[in-house]
């Protein structure tokens, strides 16, 4: 199934929300010795998709998809997405991103579920899935690609992370992307059948790494 072409260009690089500046605890990763090489970074990768924060995005941007046309079920969700942020750095990684995807969607990419949601929601913090899915939805793009997508930009972020902190190098870091592609399909393919009651994440040793990666003495990215 090929991606819808709006999805493309917002989870491309060149679209402004600064997903560069955040390693999602891959920084401390590196510097504690977990992921050193290629090998290492997939398998990280691949947890996180099964048990950890990407599990529990996919879900609530499914969520945020269906209720694209719904502003007090989208807050509701948006504050749930804020609640499961298990460190200060992650809430920063996931609402920093999610309010300027907004913001952009809004001046380039605007819809009338957008134009209620911002209305009802002020100055509300809307995390990243969020985000997503309200303006994915209000743009009539279908749930598979849309989760698809969200799992790829996640995959292409910290692949690129990895590769600035000298993990691996570019053609190297593609040929993990292509191997997270089965994954990230799973992934996507598992949230269109679920919904609330199956939030849930496990990756402790990545969500601690969030945790302690604002004690590291020196720092490229922001998480």
């Amino acid at each position: 199934m090929s991606l819808s072409l709006p999805l493309l260009i917002w989870t491309s690089p060149a679209f402004p929300v600064g997903a560069f500046a955040y390693s999602h605890g891959l920084e401390w990763a590196q510097e504690a010795g977990d992921v050193c090489d290629a090998e290492s970074l997939e398998a990280w990768l691949r947890d996180l998709y099964a048990h950890g924060a990407p599990r529990n995005d996919a879900i609530l941007c499914a969520e945020a998809r269906r209720a694209a046309d719904d502003p007090a079920r989208l807050a509701e969700l948006a504050e749930l997405a804020v609640a499961l942020a298990p460190s200060a750095e992650r809430r920063l990684e996931t609402i920093t991103q999610g309010n300027a995807f907004l913001s952009v969607c809004a001046a380039s990419w605007p819809c009338a579920a957008l134009d209620a949601y911002r209305t009802g929601a002020g100055e509300a913090d809307t995390p990243l899935p969020v985000a997503f899915g309200l303006v994915a939805g209000g743009h009539a793009i279908p749930l598979r690609e849309t989760l698809e997508a969200l799992g790829l930009g996640f995959a292409q972020n910290l692949v690129s992370a990895a590769v600035r902190l000298g993990i691996l190098g570019q053609t190297r870091a593609q040929a993990v992307v292509a191997s997270l592609l089965p994954a990230i399909r799973a992934r996507a393919e598992a949230a269109e059948g679920e919904g609330l009651d199956d939030l849930g994440a496990a990756a402790f040793r990545a969500d601690l790494g969030a945790l302690l990666h604002e004690t590291q003495y020196t720092r490229l990215f922001r998480s």
